[in-house]
């Protein structure tokens, strides 16, 4: 009996209990835009990535920090990569001398700094296009 009343008791308890359903927040770095590096990327320290066209990428590491990588030259399938892979040339460490593998191809980084989080890639691209738009309209010759 007693132990029907203990389960009973913390089943309406957990019942109870809020759900913490929310996403904790992203790190925001103190500065943007300075050269870093991260720690060990081959053990699992980078745990998403978004890829920035063909120019660039934004690694997330475990602790929700964003990263910016610019690339040197572009890479052909960065934009619509699954997944990626980290060559850091047997250190452990990912940093501006690093490359990033996509579909077999190595990219060169240029660099590697902090970021704040990315918009969303529909954002991104309706920002782009507007920029591309605003920027025929001001090369078009005027009457």
């Amino acid at each position: 009996m007693m132990k029907k009343a203990l389960l009973s008791l913390s089943v309406a308890a957990a019942i109870a209990a809020p759900a913490h359903s929310k996403r904790p927040e992203p790190y925001v770095w103190p500065e943007v835009g300075v050269e870093t590096k991260i720690n060990f990327p081959n053990q699992g320290a980078i745990r998403n990535f978004e890829a920035d066209g063909n120019d660039g990428i934004w690694l997330e590491d475990r602790q929700r920090r964003w990263y910016y990588a610019e690339l040197l030259g572009g890479c052909q399938e960065l934009d619509f990569a699954q997944a990626i892979g980290f060559d850091t040339r047997g250190s452990a460490t990912f940093d501006r001398f690093s490359t990033i593998v996509v579909a077999g191809d190595k990219c060169q980084l240029a660099s590697l700094v902090t970021a704040k989080k990315p918009l969303p890639r529909k954002e991104r691209l309706k920002l782009r296009k507007q920029t591309l738009a605003a920027g025929r309209e001001a090369a078009a010759p005027s009457n």
